[in-house]
């Protein structure tokens, strides 16, 4: 299995439900293909660096997979297909990007808690 990064940046003028109907088409999607969802995070709006389709903000996800085989092929087609997403970046993760995620997980839950 190889471990996987997606991130993703949906249309600003969608609702929220918009959104999570989205990113569950996503996460539907990968685990039918079986697919693990390692992590998966909601970086809510931001403002981009330069305009995509004319648009100066969107809302930002990320998901962490496992998968094997020819998946990331037909995911960045879905991807392609879905109007709402406006781009897209699906990267392979070493074992020091691993490393890094599991840190930045820590960390995030130690501030949910705290």
């Amino acid at each position: 299995m190889n471990n996987y990064e997606t991130v993703f940046i949906l249309n600003p003028v969608l609702s929220e439900d918009q959104t999570k109907e989205t990113v569950k088409k996503i996460e539907d999607y990968l685990t039918s293909n079986n697919a693990k969802i390692v992590n998966k995070e909601n970086w809510g709006l931001k403002k981009m660096a330069y305009p995509i389709q004319n648009k100066k903000s969107g809302f930002y996800n990320l998901i962490e997979f496992e998968a094997e085989g020819d998946l990331i092929n037909s995911l960045e087609i879905q991807m392609k297909r879905e109007e709402r997403i406006m781009r897209f970046l699906t990267v392979s993760m070493d074992k020091h990007a691993i490393a890094y995620s599991e840190i930045r997980k820590a960390k995030i839950k130690e501030t949910k808690n705290a």
